[in-house]
């Protein structure tokens, strides 16, 4: 029986609004600096490529907020840096306020449609239901925005467990917390395979957010994978 269904977060129950290049660059006009949504974008997706995971093993509870900051301040640094814009932004640390907090606001983002309706049908269902981010301190302010608080019975980060997603031990955390057996959960992301296949890695079932034409049509996965073990 499925008894849990976890989400990821973004790319999945939240998008944002616009493309980090357009966040970028638009926040950057105020600083004097001019350039294409389009470099940003590409240079966003390089530097994050090379940064190393967001988890902070070994390091205390109270540190591990600046040390997100941290590493989220260095990958905007990089993105600069690739287009060499850096010396251009005579106040990077101002810029970088700004970028940070703003990601930190709800408004930045925009829920998934019927993702309210899908976490109370699972939750009407006797199923439980959460979420499995490599994102940081600042996704509870986000789903509380959103109103999610009360439809989760657990959210999982990096900083709960000192492990990012592909890594089992994320998602073995959340179907720990959760008092279930890996194979009685789902999860639901948007990545091959720091979703899908970390998940998998870890003894749940996963799919792709992509193969479903609603976030809704979960609940129907749910009861043909139910059936699916009944049968066996």
């Amino acid at each position: 029986m499925i008894r849990a269904v976890l989400f990821d977060a973004t790319g999945t129950l939240i998008h944002l609004r616009e493309s980090v290049g357009e966040t970028y660059a638009r926040m950057a006009r105020p600083h004097g600096i001019e350039i294409a949504a389009r470099h940003l974008d590409a240079a966003f997706s390089r530097a994050f490529r090379r940064m190393p995971p967001m988890a902070f093993s070994r390091v205390p509870r109270e540190h591990i907020a600046d040390l997100e900051r941290t590493w989220w301040r260095e990958l905007v640094l990089a993105t600069f840096r690739d287009r060499r814009a850096i010396d251009r932004l005579a106040d990077f640390d101002r810029y970088f306020d700004h970028v940070f907090a703003y990601y930190a606001d709800p408004a930045a983002w925009v829920l998934a449609p019927n993702t309210r309706e899908t976490l109370a049908e699972l939750r009407r269902s006797g199923r439980r239901t959460g979420i499995v981010s490599n994102f940081d301190y600042r996704l509870g302010t986000i789903l509380d925005g959103f109103g999610l608080g009360p439809l989760l019975d657990v959210v999982i980060l990096p900083s709960d467990v000192g492990a990012a997603k592909p890594d089992p031990r994320i998602f073995t955390a959340a179907v720990e917390r959760l008092r279930c057996e890996p194979g009685d959960a789902l999860y639901v992301g948007n990545d091959a395979d720091d979703d899908v296949a970390g998940a998998c890695a870890a003894g749940l079932h996963a799919i792709d957010v992509a193969s479903l034409p609603t976030l809704r049509a979960v609940v129907g996965r749910v009861e043909s994978l139910e059936s699916g073990v009944k049968s066996r």
